[in-house]
């Protein structure tokens, strides 16, 4: 049975307040799994309930090594094209300029867009968050080695309620690696069982600051406080695996990656899914909403 709760984009309440005065932390008021536990689709029952207990669920091999050389193409082809990087789509690395993300790839992509609606992909979203999904934010993240610096502790959800006015937590993430995950070349970290508090941070949110953000995060950065509480209560998984591996993850687990100083190149691409049903309002705790390539408008759901 789908999971049914009030809508705070019509009651005007405001679930999960953040960019306040200080920093408060919030019980999760929604389920992490809408759909019915034993629904079908490539997720087995006991995977459901581990990314339910977690917050996450890690796959050994997501997609094929010939399906791993098709994408790593395609990326290749992309952060190296003059006109992608001249995109505003396009982040660069505040030193070395090199591209940091490609954001809106499956529409910039077909090869990607292939990828979005591939049923292994799109239908695992569908089992999560119990309803038909859209892209709410797809990117590549290019990670090479000697220096690519990495994303800051934070939760997604916290950024996406208060700057792009997503509702519910009803968003569910995949990262899929193109390139091994080694535990020294900056892979991603998740605090177990960290997507049952939501952590409202403290401060309020610049205009434009995603401009800043997507570089170097600064608002809605949890506290040194915040952190070692949850760090010590959940502890911290690091992710490993094969180029063709994948990481499943709510939207409010508490994760980051550190710098990748290794001589070996991290890059992922990672799609976002949101429920239809928890299209965007406007932002909960931000003066404007950020641009449509980060935060879609475009509910149209994937077949």
């Amino acid at each position: 049975m789908t999971a049914t709760t009030e809508n705070p984009a019509t009651t005007g309440t405001d679930l999960y307040p953040t960019r306040g005065a200080t920093e408060v932390a919030t019980p999760r008021q929604d389920p992490v799994v809408w759909g019915a536990p034993d629904a079908p689709g490539p997720f087995g029952p006991g995977d459901i309930q581990a990314f339910e207990r977690d917050g996450f669920f890690a796959i050994d091999q997501l997609i094929t090594p010939d399906e791993v050389a098709v994408y790593r193409e395609e990326l290749d082809r992309l952060v190296t094209s003059p006109e992608i990087r001249a995109d505003e789509r396009s982040i660069v690395e505040p030193q070395s300029k090199e591209i940091r993300s490609v954001f809106e790839v499956h529409r910039i992509s077909e090869v990607f867009a292939r990828l979005v609606r591939d049923e292994r992909v799109v239908g695992r979203a569908r089992q999560i968050l119990g309803s038909d999904v859209y892209v709410h934010q797809s990117r590549i993240n290019v990670k090479p080695g000697f220096g690519a610096s990495g994303f800051y502790w934070h939760s997604d959800f916290e950024t996406w309620h208060a700057e792009d006015g997503l509702p519910r937590m009803r968003t569910v993430s995949v990262s899929i690696a193109l390139t091994e995950n080694y535990d020294t070349n900056g892979g991603l970290m998740i605090m177990p069982g960290s997507h049952k508090t939501f952590l409202g941070c403290a401060g309020e949110t610049p205009k434009d600051n995603y401009k800043k953000s997507l570089q170097m995060q600064d608002a809605g950065t949890p506290s040194d406080e915040g952190l070692t509480k949850m760090a010590s209560e959940y502890g911290i998984k690091l992710f490993t695996g094969k180029a063709g591996s994948a990481t499943w993850f709510d939207c409010n687990c508490m994760h980051g990656s550190g710098d990748n100083i290794t001589p070996f190149p991290r890059s992922n691409v990672f799609i976002v899914f949101n429920s239809v049903e928890n299209a965007a309002v406007e932002p909960f705790a931000a003066p404007v909403r950020r641009p449509e390539f980060i935060g879609a408008r475009d509910f149209t759901p994937v077949k």
